[in-house]
C-alpha cells in the first residue's frame, strides 16, 4: 500500500522541480532573439513583480486570506526598501544574462551561490570564517573556473551579469537576516510579495526608463498577452511550490532536489536550445563545483542539527498552523532564548538558507526556519 503522505511529498517535489526548471527555460525562450525575441529583461522582470504584487494585494486586502504584518515606516524604510533593491537587482542581472549565455552555463555559474552568500555573511559579521567551509568554497570556485574555461560560447558580459546577480542575491539574503529577522519580523509567502514586489517594481522602473524604454519600438515588439500572463503565473506558482515542499520535507531533501533540478535543467536546455552545447570540460568543472556544494551543504546541515533544540511540536504540525494564516498579528515572530538569529554561525545564518534563485522571496520568511529550526508556536 502506497503511503499517501510520502506520495504527496514526492508530488510536491516533482511540481517544484518542473516549475523551477520551467520558469528558467521559459524566461530564456521569451528573451532570446532566436525564439520569442523579447530582448527586454527588465521589462519582463517588472511584469513578474507587477503581477505578483497585484495578486498579493487582492489576497491581503480584498479576499483577506492573510492579514498584513505590523509594518511601521521605520521598518519599511530601513528593511523592506534595501532588501527590495537588491532583490530587484538580482532578478535584473540574472534575467539579462539569458541574452548572452546559455542556460546550461548559467546553472553552472549558479554553483557560486554558496560562495557568494558565505563571503557576504562573513563580511557582514553574520557568519564566522571557518577553514573547512573556506576550503569547500575554494573547491567550488575552482570548479566554476574550469567549467568557464570549457565553455564554447563564453561571453564575458553575460558572465559578469550573472555573477553580479548572484552576489546581489547573496547580499539580499544577509540583509534579510540582519534587518528583518533580528527585528523579530517574518513574512509568509503572500506578505513577502505584498511588501517587496511593489517596491522592487519601483526600483526596476529607473533602469527600465534609462536603458530599455528608449529602445522599445511598440510597432515592432511581439506582444502576446497569454505568453506574458502564463510566464508571470509560473513564476508566482514557483514561490508557492517552494512553500509546499519546505513544509513537507527537511533541508537535506530540498538541497538534494535542487541539485537534481540543476542536472535536469542542464540536460533539458541542450535539447530545447540546440545552440547551448556543453563540453566535457564543462561537465568536469561543474562536477568539481558540485562536490564542493554537496560538502558545504553537509557541513551546514550538520551544524543546524547540532544546534537544533528539542521540541515536542512536529514540523508537520507547525506547517499546518502556518498554512492557516491566522488573521491576526501572527506574522510577528519573537524569538525565544533557545533560537538566536545573531551572527557567529548561528542556526539562522544567511548562508544556511535554502535558496531558489527564480523564487527567492520565500527564503526571507518564516519558511527559513521550517525543516531546520523549530520555533515556539505563535502566541494566541
Amino acid at each position: 500500500m502506497i503511503n499517501t503522505s510520502l506520495a504527496l511529498t514526492y508530488l510536491y517535489l516533482l511540481i517544484y522541480i518542473l516549475l523551477s526548471s520551467g520558469v528558467i527555460l521559459y524566461n530564456k525562450w521569451v528573451l532570446s532573439p532566436k525564439y520569442f525575441n523579447f530582448p527586454f529583461p527588465i521589462t519582463l522582470t517588472m511584469v513578474h513583480m507587477g503581477f505578483s504584487g497585484v495578486v498579493a494585494f487582492f489576497l491581503v486586502r480584498v479576499f483577506k486570506v492573510v492579514a498584513p504584518v505590523k509594518m511601521t515606516f521605520e521598518i519599511y524604510a530601513t528593511c523592506v526598501i534595501p532588501i527590495s533593491a537588491f532583490f530587484a537587482s538580482s532578478l535584473w542581472f540574472g534575467n539579462t544574462a539569458y541574452l548572452h549565455i546559455s542556460v546550461a552555463f548559467i546553472q553552472m555559474l549558479k554553483a557560486l551561490m554558496p560562495v557568494a552568500t558565505f563571503l557576504m555573511a562573513v563580511v557582514c559579521g553574520t557568519d564566522k570564517l571557518r577553514c573547512d567551509v573556506f576550503l569547500n568554497m575554494l573547491l567550488v570556485s575552482v570548479g566554476v573556473v574550469v567549467s568557464s574555461y570549457g565553455e564554447i560560447h563564453f561571453n564575458i558580459i553575460g558572465t559578469l551579469y550573472q555573477v553580479t546577480g548572484i552576489f546581489a542575491e547573496a547580499l539580499r539574503l544577509v540583509l534579510t537576516q540582519v534587518l528583518l529577522q533580528k527585528k523579530g519580523l517574518t513574512l509568509n509567502p503572500i506578505t513577502s510579495l505584498y511588501y517587496i514586489a511593489p517596491c522592487s517594481f519601483m526600483f526596476l522602473f529607473i533602469p527600465w526608463y534609462m536603458l530599455e524604454q528608449p529602445h522599445m519600438d511598440i510597432s515592432r515588439i511581439q506582444f502576446n498577452f497569454w505568453i506574458f500572463f502564463s510566464n508571470a503565473l509560473c513564476a508566482l506558482a514557483l514561490n508557492f511550490s517552494i512553500f509546499l515542499v519546505i513544509g513537507r520535507t527537511g533541508a537535506v531533501t530540498i538541497r538534494v532536489a535542487g541539485v537534481l533540478k540543476d542536472w535536469i535543467l542542464i540536460a533539458l536546455s541542450t535539447v530545447i536550445f540546440p545552440e547551448s552545447a556543453i563540453t566535457g570540460l564543462n561537465i568536469i568543472g561543474y562536477a568539481i563545483a558540485l562536490v564542493g556544494v554537496v560538502m558545504y551543504n553537509y557541513l551546514k546541515v550538520k551544524d543546524v542539527r547540532a544546534t537544533q533544540p528539542a521540541s515536542p511540536e512536529r514540523i508537520t504540525d507547525r506547517v499546518a498552523k502556518d498554512w492557516k494564516f491566522e488573521k491576526k498579528s501572527s506574522d510577528i515572530y519573537v524569538p525565544n532564548d533557545d533560537v538566536k538569529t545573531g551572527g557567529g554561525g548561528g542556526s539562522n545564518s544567511a548562508s544556511e538558507m535554502i535558496v531558489d534563485e527564480e523564487a527567492p522571496l520565500i527564503t526571507s520568511s518564516r519558511l527559513s526556519h521550517i525543516g531546520r529550526t523549530q520555533v515556539n508556536p505563535h502566541p494566541a
